[in-house]
């Protein structure tokens, strides 16, 4: 099957649609504070991939997954993690003792960085796939989401019970532990199902010379090259 391009009109959707939530989001959320550190990664990354895009396009999975990522952290930045509606939603209907959305934000932050991990190494270095690449790739993601945990240390350290919005215990004294699970199993889930079906769909990947309509001038690898 050969590889489809990532339409234009549909990558400015995907674009309008990350950067209207952030403004939304950014009207009465509940904890400014909670929002503000949930979003920065929003505020950082969405620019860098709009300035970077000419000469080093995404594959067209990787784009997607980054856009729902970001929406996952305005969503819960908006409302904090702890009393998202979606998740007050699954909490009662399935009998829950705690909102959840955090576990899916967790998931997300091992997942989607694993991906991204992936990527980059595979295009920027000569490195190919097997045991090395499985290494370096979790350990890049796992890395990053043991700094998540740091802030959110040195957040409690420094605004103590204001901060407890942002920390989303809950109560719960292993939230952390439950955190890291969720990482490593989002980041063994992102190199064990999702990357070799992207092997099968090759619809979802698209080539540089294919989302900017004239060939490639970087060393780079092209997207497709990569699964």
């Amino acid at each position: 099957m050969s590889a489809q391009p990532w339409p234009l009109l549909e990558r400015r959707v995907v674009l309008a649609t990350v950067f209207g939530a952030l403004l939304l989001s950014g009207l009465a959320p509940h904890d400014r504070m909670t929002w503000f550190m949930e979003v920065i990664w929003v505020v950082i990354g969405l620019p860098l991939v709009v300035a970077c895009w000419a000469r080093f396009p995404l594959t067209r999975l990787l784009g997607w997954l980054l856009a729902v990522h970001a929406l996952i952290l305005i969503y819960g930045g908006h409302y904090t993690y702890a009393e998202t509606p979606l998740g007050e939603w699954v909490q009662q209907g399935f009998g829950l003792a705690r909102n959840h959305y955090d576990r899916l934000g967790h998931f997300a932050q091992g997942f989607v960085p694993a991906l991204l991990a992936r990527e980059l190494l595979l295009r920027c270095t000569p490195l190919q796939r097997g045991g090395w690449l499985f290494y370096l790739v979790v350990a890049a993601a796992l890395s990053f989401s043991a700094f998540f945990e740091l802030i959110e240390w040195w957040a409690a350290l420094i605004w103590g019970a204001d901060a407890d919005a942002f920390l989303a215990t809950q109560g719960d004294v292993w939230d952390t532990q439950w955190a890291t699970c969720s990482w490593r199993c989002a980041v063994r889930c992102a190199h064990s199902s999702v990357l070799p079906a992207c092997m099968i769909v090759n619809c979802l990947i698209d080539t540089p010379a294919e989302v900017t309509g004239r060939p490639t001038q970087t060393a780079f690898r092209s997207p497709r090259q990569i699964h």
